[in-house]
Order: C-alpha cells, then structure tokens, then sequence
C-alpha cells in the first residue's frame, strides 16, 4: 500500500472513535425533550456495509451531528433486520444456525459502522431476531385481530418457488413478475393465509399523502398509483347463453359517460362464469395455455354468450380476455375500444367494431363543429381518444360534457351505482420459512384458529430444521401443543411472518427498547415521535414506506399515539455508481468501503461521497475524487497545524475581507446543512480553506485572531461530515471538549445581503480578466475601480419600486437625479428597457467598502495596483460608465 504523509488517519480515527465511546457523545437521555429524531432505514445483516449503506449512514449521521451542534437534543440510534430468507439460506449452504450467522454478520458491520465514525447511540439497539422484540411483533398481532384487522382466508398467493415462500403484491417486481429478492418468476398458488386488512385504511393512507410535504413528490405518486383509488360507477349487465341465463354481472367503469361505446364484454379466465364454459374446447385452450396477463398485448376467445348493455338495452359479444383481472374491480368490464388504449388493440386485434362517441369539445384543441353545430366524432382508427369532452351518438346524452354524463347515467340507469375501487390488497403476511415471527396461533379441531394468549408470548422459535418446504412443518414436537381456550390437543401455526412486520414500528422500539411490558412507551413516543429526518432507498415506497404509515395509524387509533404519520421528512438517496452503471457484485464492480477506509480514512470516503452530489441524485464513485477529498483533508491538517498564534498582522482591509467570507461562509453553511445539501455547504467549507491558504500566501503576517477565527469555523463546518479530523484539529486549536458537542459557528454580524457582496466581488473580477483578454493587455500596471454615484442608485430604487408606465418620468420627478440632465434620462431609459429584470443591489457606500476589502484579490491575481474609488473621486469618464452593481473599471 501507498505510504502517504501527513497526518495518520487510522490513529487519529481510533483515538476519537474510543474517546466518543467511553464519553458516551451520542446518548439520548430518556428524559430529552422532544429531541430531534435523525434515523437511516435499518439494514439487513448481510455481512459486509456497502456503498449504498455508507451513503445512507453518512447523511443522517452529518444531519445529526450537525443538528447536536445547533443545540439539539438528537435521537440517532440503529439497529437490525435482522429476520430473511438470505440468512435462512446462508445457515443451510454452511450446515449452521441462522442465529449464528445473523450475530456474526452484525458484529462484523457494527464494527464496519464503528470505524466509518458513525455516532449512533447504541444502547438504544434493537435486532429483530430476537425474542424480546419479535414478542411485540406477535402482541401487535393479537391487538390487531382483536380490532378485527387480521384475516385468514384461502387467497391465490404469489409464489416464489425458488425461495420457497408467498409474496406480498408489493414483493412481485416488474411486469414480468420477478420475486424481489431472487429475480424468479413468480407462480400462483392457493393457500389457506393470514392477512392484515391494510383496505381499511386505504381512504386515509391516500388522503393524507397530500399531507406528506416533507417527502420527495415521487415516493408520494408511487403511493398514490399502489393505493390506485378510482371513483367510478358499476354498471349491471345481464349474460345469457343460448340454452342459460347467468345472472347479472357488475363491471366498474370510471367512464360511465362511454357506455354508448361499449361494442364488447369481457371476463377474467378466472372469473366463475368463465370456469362454466371450460367445456367448450376453445374456451378450455385458451384458459389453459394461450392466456397471458403478463403479455404485451391483450388475448382473447370469443364465447357464445351476450351482455346486455344497461343504458342502451344492446347487446354485447362476450369475450374471455386475459388483460380482465379477477382480483381488480369485479373480474369483469365493458369494452369501449374508441376511448380506451387496451381496449382499442384487442378490439383491432379482434375485429370488434369501434364507434366513438365522445368528442372534444369545438373550443378544445382538435374540436371542431359538424354543420349542425355538434362536435364531430374524433378519428378514432389508429388509437382511441381518451380524454373528456363531449357525447355524441349517445341518445338522449348527446351534448352533454362527460362529467355531466357520468352523473346523470348513474343516476338513470337501473341497478348503477357510484362505487369506488382500489388497486391496494388485503397484506398477506404468512410466510412458509423458519427465520422469521412465529405468527402466534394455534389450530384446533374444535375451536379453529385461536390467537395464542398474551401471557403465553412469545412464541420462540424452535431449533433450526434444515430441510426443504417449510422447516416448521418438520418440527414435530414444537408443533404439538393445546388448545388456550379448551385445553385439548392443538398444532401451531407454521408459518412465520413477512418481515416487513418487523420494520413496521421498529422506530417506535428505539424510544424505549429495554421496556418489557409494552411495545413502546406511549408517552415518550408521543413526545420523541414522529422521526423527524428519515433517510433510505426509493425501492422501499410501496413496502415498508407504506406499511409503517398503516401500522402507525392503527396504533393511533387503538393504542394512544397522537401523531398518525410516521415520518416528517424523508429523503430518498441516490445511488453510488461506477461508471455509470450501479454497483453489483455480479458485476464486479463494487468498490469495498473498508479497503477505502484502511488506505485513505473514513473521512476521506464521507467527505467525497457527501461533496460528489446532493444526497438524493445518483453519482459516480472514482478513485480521483477520493484523492482529492484526502488531499484536502492533509492540506486542511497542515493549516491548521502551522498556524502561529503569535503572527502580528494587522486587521488591514485583507483581514477585513477574509473575516466577512468566514461569515459568509457560515451563513451560506447552515443553511445548506438545515435543507440537507451537503454538497454546496461543503463547497463553502473547502473554499474557506483555500481563501485562509491564499491570505496566508498573500500576507506578509497574517491577523492571527481573524485567522484563527476561519480556522475554527472551517472545522466546525466540517466536524458533521469528517468528525475524526476535525476533533483532532479542534484539540489542536484549543477548542473546549469535543467539537462533536461544539456549538456549531455564528456570523459575527449582519449576514443579510452576503450573496450580493460576493456576487459583486465576482463580477468584478470577470470584468477585469475579460478587459484584460479581450484588449489584449499583458502586462497591466494598474485598475481603477469606481463604484455608481448615489443618484443611480437612488433611480434603480425608485424603477424597481414602481408600478408606473413610464418609468423615466416617475424618475426625472426626484430632484436630485433631474439636475443630471441628460445622463439622467439616459440611465432612466435604460431602467425602463430593464425593468423586468432590475437587480438587487448594495448601497454605494457597502459597495464601496466591499470592493476596498477584496481589492487584494486582484492584486494578487494580476500583480498591479488597484485602486478603489467612490464616484466623486473618479473622473467624469469613469465615474459616468458606473451603474451600481456594476462598477466602471478602467486598466492601465
């Protein structure tokens, strides 16, 4: 390995690590006042941090370490999902105990965790796997079945048959419908299963996403597109064969104002009436083999049956159609090919007719009038209109607009009725493998299911039986038991819980994790929570995101919670990539954060990935930008380490300059550390080091206390993202106790208005190099710089101010700026051209004072005098090229 030189960043990070740990730095009292709740999403163990942890750990561990500093009592604790398959199938491949590869895998990533610097509060852990937590799991089972909130049901259930286990509708990924974990194609099967009834809550858990204002705008449309609620009308249709009648079928619709359209009727192959028509050899073929949901395009078999329409008493072909879904709506619906996209490829495919009737409206885009003064029917051959509009070909609707429409057909029609429809499923949570939560029941012959008493929690886990199916199916003698409510023979449930029962409140364990006789303390969690700054991965939207929102509102309903959202603010962080594509180790191009740590410093990996990019954008690892975070990082130590507190400079204009960028600096800071953009704060606290470095260079002796002072705000600014370095330059630079405990820096005055003085700054200096380039100017032996008089100051005010028509008028009324004359109805002109785009300015004389202060930058740029002039002491020329933001610039 490469010898580097400079400070030793593995001694300095051990030092600080054991010294936070034997101080107990990042402990919550229990007795903390509404603390500030900073939380990562709990990792699997898998055995080894990856990039996208040591992402994930960083930003809530820089959120709460810099919140600390601002005074905070701060809630940062982590923990274990600690229950799953992987460990289930690891302990198998190894002939061992999930146990013990589960507690093997989390001491070596605490460890993992230790070394990166993250401050959590540890004693506050919680593993999942474990008794004392998973008892909770199966109490809040119990309180759930017993607000009749838990269902068990024979369901067709996905299957993975790789992992051997049923899959929630949310696990089932992409539309070929691949296990989530495994890549597998899922199967469907049916099994006797528990559910937890999710559906009562799906009015609220949609209704209060618009409430979510501190989450990113895409994790609340997934939601609201899972949700999927649809207000709409079911219509009856009567279906009849040639020798039977099959009663009446409702199919739901939220386009009831298309019902004159209607040219087919379609069933799910799963529907009941399609399961009567499997003698007929075609019906029989189709459902077996030819129908595919999961298809790119829809399929079909025509049947001999017909649909009445309700509205129009027409009859409709039936059709057996694999795009119908028994388990979305009724299994059934009506055909409109002109105004439906689906519709219109199976009724093109089919040869089904296609009659448009709804048209938009002569004032829409595209609408136009017949000569009866209707709109005529939209051109429908290639794709289907889908947009509202106005009826036509609708009888006694023609005219109407389709909202009109829908409520007078619904209101009109026999049998219709408004009704609203979900795409959101019931939450099957059994689960046929061992490493998870008992689910607590026990099957009796003469009783049924029974929930196993409160008292009698928890159900424990047997010994691990390695077999294939489900292992608790193999354990015969933890199976056998009694009957809680008639003491006779039972069998246990064998099925575990879906994991992400565990994750569902475990930031309610953290408040109180040693508590032995409730889940939580209510009163405390209603203190502490909701989580007030919540950091994971996007994939998690319509899983975990959605099912702690339902478990909170739950609790809030029937165990006194007062808050019924889990989560304030959540960020959803970007990928690591290499080159572009996410790191994989199938790919093998996954880059270990331990090799970075031992060869460059956990500072070093936490200060690139926070500066590469905000935290919720994707970026690209590479081995030139963890160079320049390390380089950095030994420049900020040799500064900091040479620095003379005995220099005697004088607080000249230099150190004037430099002491107003250190507020700056701050001011922009911490206000990029309040809205989590660690990038740009960090930005502000590297250019603060290389300004210190150039006024070192520049100076003769530096303004030691102006000096010092940057140094310690560059620290501070830094302590949240590199805390190992910057506790040992505080130590250095005499700081009191721990700079993790440090308030975190002020402005020494007035920060208003900094951004216009450093814009200014800016600007100036691009005006000089632009002069100097263009006039070609090699060796320039002076600059003279004059800011605007006062009275165009005063003009830009009076422009900006006004609501005037005529600008230069309104102007020309004050009398100091009418005795221009000329110059003034020039510039008031220019005002009125500008109005639109008017800037913001400093006052002549801030102006003034902030382009005296950074004059020593030019200077030092171009090795010229530079002078700085107020209007009245440059000449007429100069000063009259002026405008204020803007200065005249004249090189000699």
């Amino acid at each position: 390995m490469q010898q580097r030189r400079g400070y030793d960043h593995a001694e300095v990070e051990r030092k600080w690590q054991d010294r936070w740990s034997d101080a107990d730095v990042y402990h919550a009292p229990d007795d903390a006042e509404d603390p500030t709740y900073v939380l990562g999403m709990y990792p699997y163990p898998s055995g080894q941090l990856h990039m996208g942890h040591v992402r994930n750990y960083t930003i809530t561990d820089a959120y709460a370490r810099y919140r600390r500093m601002r005074g905070d009592d701060v809630l940062h604790p982590m923990g274990w999902d600690a229950f799953g398959l992987p460990a289930e199938n690891a302990a198998k491949e190894r002939d061992t105990d999930p146990r013990e590869w589960t507690f093997d895998c989390i001491e070596t990533m605490k460890d993992q965790m230790r070394s990166m610097g993250f401050g959590y509060d540890w004693d506050r852990e919680v593993t999942t796997c474990v008794p004392e937590y998973y008892q909770w799991n199966q109490w809040l089972f119990r309180r759930f079945h017993e607000e009749g909130l838990v269902e068990r049901r024979a369901a067709d259930v996905n299957w993975c048959p790789s992992c051997e286990t049923v899959l929630a509708d949310e696990q089932v990924e992409a539309e070929a419908e691949l296990c989530w974990r495994c890549e597998t194609p899922v199967e469907q099967r049916e099994l006797e299963q528990w559910f937890l009834k999710i559906t009562e809550y799906a009015d609220e858990l949609i209704d209060d996403i618009d409430d979510l204002e501190g989450w990113p705008d895409s994790v609340r449309q997934m939601q609201r597109n899972w949700i999927g609620r649809q207000h709409g009308t079911r219509l009856p249709f009567d279906i009849e064969g040639d020798d039977a009648d099959y009663g009446t079928v409702e199919a739901f619709t939220t386009r009831a104002d298309t019902v004159f359209g209607a040219t087919f009727f379609a069933l799910a192959p799963d529907h009941p009436i399609t399961q009567e028509l499997l003698d007929d050899p075609e019906v029989h073929e189709f459902v077996h083999h030819e129908a595919d949901p999961e298809g790119d395009e829809p399929n079909g078999v025509e049947t001999d049956l017909t649909a009445t329409n309700p509205v129009t008493g027409e009859g409709l072909p039936v059709y057996v159609a694999d795009f119908v879904l028994s388990d979305v709506g009724t299994g059934a619906l009506m055909g409109v090919p002109a105004h439906d996209e689906r519709d219109h490829v199976f009724a093109s495919k089919m040869g089904i007719p296609i009659d448009p009737v709804v048209a938009p409206a002569p004032d829409d885009e595209g609408g136009c009038e017949s000569d009866s003064g209707e709109p005529n029917p939209p051109d429908v051959s290639e794709s289907a209109y889908t947009a509202d509009g106005v009826l036509v070909n609708s009888g006694e609707y023609s005219g109407l607009d389709s909202e009109t429409a829908r409520d007078r057909i619904t209101a009109e029609t026999d049998g219709a009725e408004e009704a609203t429809q979900y795409r959101l499923r019931d939450w099957g949570i059994s689960r046929q493998r061992y490493w998870g939560t008992p689910i607590p029941v026990v099957h009796c012959d003469d009783c049924g299911p029974v929930v196993v008493p409160e008292s009698d929690l928890p159900v424990e886990l047997p010994e691990f039986v390695n077999t294939t199916g489900n292992p608790l199916d193999a354990a015969e003698e933890w199976k056998e038991t009694t009957c809680p409510e008639c003491g006779g023979d039972a069998v246990r449930e064998t099925d575990t819980m879906d994991t992400f029962v565990d994750s569902s409140w475990y930031f309610l364990r953290y408040v109180s994790p040693d508590l032995d006789d409730a889940p939580f303390d209510r009163e405390r969690a209603n203190d502490w929570m909701p989580v007030d700054r919540y950091v994971g991965g996007i994939e998690h939207a319509v899983m975990h995101l959605l099912y702690s929102r339902f478990f909170t509102k739950v609790l809030a309903d029937h165990e006194g919670l007062e808050h019924r959202e889990p989560f304030t603010d959540l960020l959803a962080q970007g990928m690591v990539q290499l080159e572009g594509e996410k790191m994989s180790k199938s790919k093998g191009n996954v880059v270990s954060p331990q090799e970075i740590v031992s060869e460059y410093g956990a500072d070093t990996a936490r200060l690139f990935m926070m500066q590469a990019a905000q935290p919720e954008r994707d970026f690209d690892w590479t081995d030139q930008g963890v160079q320049s975070a390390y380089r950095f990082l030994q420049r900020l130590h040799e500064t900091v380490e040479t620095f003379d507190p005995g220099a005697g400079g004088e607080r000249d204009a230099v150190a004037e300059y430099v002491a107003r960028e250190v507020d700056a600096t701050i001011a922009v800071a911490r206000e990029d550390y309040d809205s989590m953009t660690f990038n740009t704060a960090l930005r502000e606290a590297r250019e603060l080091v290389g300004l210190l470095r150039n006024y070192r260079e520049y100076a003769d002796a530096v303004h030691a206390e102006t000096f010092r002072r940057g140094l310690d705000a560059a620290v501070r600014l830094l302590a949240p993202v590199t805390p190992h370095v910057a506790e040992e330059l505080w130590d250095d630079l005499g700081g009191e106790g721990f700079v993790a405990e440090a308030p975190f820096p002020e402005p020494a005055g007035d920060a208003a208005d900094y951004d216009l003085e450093r814009q200014l700054v800016e600007n100036t200096r691009g005006d000089v190099r632009q002069i100097v380039d263009v006039a070609g100017i090699e060796a320039p032996e002076r600059v003279d710089v004059a800011v605007a008089p006062e009275w165009k100051h005063r003009a830009l005010e009076i422009a900006t101010d006004s609501n005037a028509d005529n600008v230069v008028s309104e102007i020309m009324q004050e009398p100091s700026i009418r005795e221009r004359g000329d110059a003034a109805a020039d510039y008031g002109q220019e005002l009125q051209e500008e109005r639109q785009s008017l800037p913001r300015t400093l006052s002549p004389d801030r102006e003034f004072e902030t382009l005296r202060r950074a004059a020593w930058l030019l200077r030092r740029e171009f090795d010229v005098e530079v002078r700085v002039l107020r209007a009245e002491e440059a000449d007429g020329d100069l000063a009259g090229d002026a405008k204020p933001g803007r200065p005249a610039i004249r090189i000699e």
